[in-house]
């Protein structure tokens, strides 16, 4: 593990030399595909070294970041077009690589928390430096303030295990169950924010509307991923008070999930769209882990990298259309189909993902998730109907609305796609679509 490590942090004097954007993305790449080759094993924690090593779910969250990491790179060519600070965009992106790298490879959990924490600074400083609107500086403060808020708690509650157990490995905690609400409280907060949750959750939309397209790919991509790594690891080891009390998280991200697929629907801006989904859908991931059983697991890891990368094709397109109208809002993207018809086709393929139409890993996931939950509760039935239902229906108002109907007469000058932004999507799509062929290392490990 400490390898790659050494690849990221040697990658940083690339970053000030000068022609240097495409290397770092294809170094990147290339990290990815040496990554990919790791023997590992499903049961155990492998590739030990340093305190740092990966099990199934750090291998598969440490992949996605890469991606989209380097994808990231792929969709901000704008920045090296008008040569916008791009020397420190990229050290941006490659701190905030290795950043995420740690948390999910590191097997201590104090370690698990400073790099959870220190992946928020590289995220602040991208939606405030090259955000659009004036705005960003407000929605970074949230952002900020939101996350440090419950971090405290998850911080006196790491110490009171250390003080109880002396070891921080993640390992050894599977052999501790504490029966302590105060502690389960503190433990489980700030992942539940992180998600975020519903009625924690109002940072997001703010910080995906002003962030720039890199910050909202890795916004939605990982940072939600943070929430859902950290509670599968903290819920191991708090088992006994977790089966007493998960059912006010599950009932709140249920019906949470319902208002808002209903918020969705009256959502005028797409960014705000695409971001508001993201909340429905991690409120599915967040009742699927709080089941404790083995399909909610399974389901939420898979959703979680499923939904990475549908979620951030889909800020990538709305992207698309704002970088040629200098508009985000549905009134003004209307008829895109007479302009871009080859871009409607990606639109139809990334909705119909994230509205978990086969063969997506979004319906692998959701399938799981609906089992666990309705096995967890036969009357979680009727918000799961709901929230299916209207999942389908702001994908449908997004495409419809976009695609279809008279386009605006305001537009004088316009130009169509380039293969770079065929290809940013298509490796968006690609993996999500034919990582269903190897759904067993998601789903079954036995």
């Amino acid at each position: 593990m400490m390898k790659f490590l050494l690849m990221l942090l040697f990658m940083i004097p690339l970053c000030f030399k000068k022609n240097m954007f495409w290397l770092v993305q294809m170094l990147l790449f290339m990290m990815m595909f040496l990554f990919m080759n790791l023997t590992i094993s499903i049961m155990f924690y492998c590739n030990l070294s340093y305190m740092m090593g990966c099990d199934m779910i750090s291998y598969g969250l440490i992949l996605l970041s890469i991606w989209i990491c380097s994808l990231m790179i792929m969709a901000s060519e704008k920045l090296y077009k008008y040569i916008y600070y791009i020397e420190f965009f990229l050290f941006n992106m490659i701190f905030l690589m290795i950043m995420l790298y740690l948390t999910f490879s590191t097997m201590n959990l104090f370690m698990f928390y400073m790099f959870f924490e220190g992946s928020l600074i590289p995220t602040l400083l991208l939606i405030i430096g090259w955000g659009y609107q004036p705005e960003r500086i407000q929605a970074g403060m949230y952002l900020l303030f939101y996350t440090l808020f419950v971090s405290l708690p998850l911080l006196m509650g790491i110490f009171y295990i250390f003080n109880e157990m002396n070891c921080m490995m993640f390992y050894f905690m599977k052999f501790y169950d504490y029966n302590l609400f105060l502690l389960y409280l503190s433990m489980i907060l700030a992942f539940l924010v992180k998600m975020p949750m519903y009625f924690v959750h109002m940072w997001l939309p703010k910080a995906h509307v002003e962030a720039p397209v890199s910050g909202s790919m890795i916004l939605a991509g990982i940072m939600l991923k943070l929430g859902g790594y950290g509670l599968l690891r903290v819920l191991m080891f708090m088992q006994n008070v977790a089966c007493k009390m998960n059912f006010i998280w599950i009932i709140i991200s249920l019906v949470g999930s319902f208002y808002i697929s209903l918020k969705c629907l009256c959502q005028v801006d797409m960014k705000s769209l695409i971001a508001y989904s993201s909340v429905a859908h991690m409120g599915l991931v967040i009742g699927g882990i709080m089941t404790m059983n083995y399909w909610g697991y399974m389901g939420s890891y898979t959703l979680m990298i499923g939904h990475g990368l549908c979620s951030s094709g889909m800020f990538c397109l709305a992207n698309i259309n704002y970088e040629r109208l200098n508009s985000r809002s549905l009134y003004m993207n209307k008829g895109m189909m007479n302009f871009m018809p080859s871009l409607s086709l990606w639109w139809f393929l990334l909705l119909s993902a994230a509205m978990a139409a086969p063969p997506s890993l979004n319906l692998i996931g959701e399938i799981s998730l609906i089992n666990s939950l309705v096995s967890w509760s036969w009357m979680s039935m009727i918000m799961l109907m709901m929230i299916s239902f209207f999942s389908a229906s702001y994908s449908l108002y997004l495409y419809s609305y976009s695609q279809h109907g008279k386009y605006n007469l305001g537009l004088y000058s316009f130009y169509t796609s380039v293969s770079r932004e065929y290809l940013l999507l298509m490796l968006h799509w690609l993996p999500l679509n034919i990582m269903v062929l190897k759904i067993n290392y998601f789903m079954v490990w036995f």
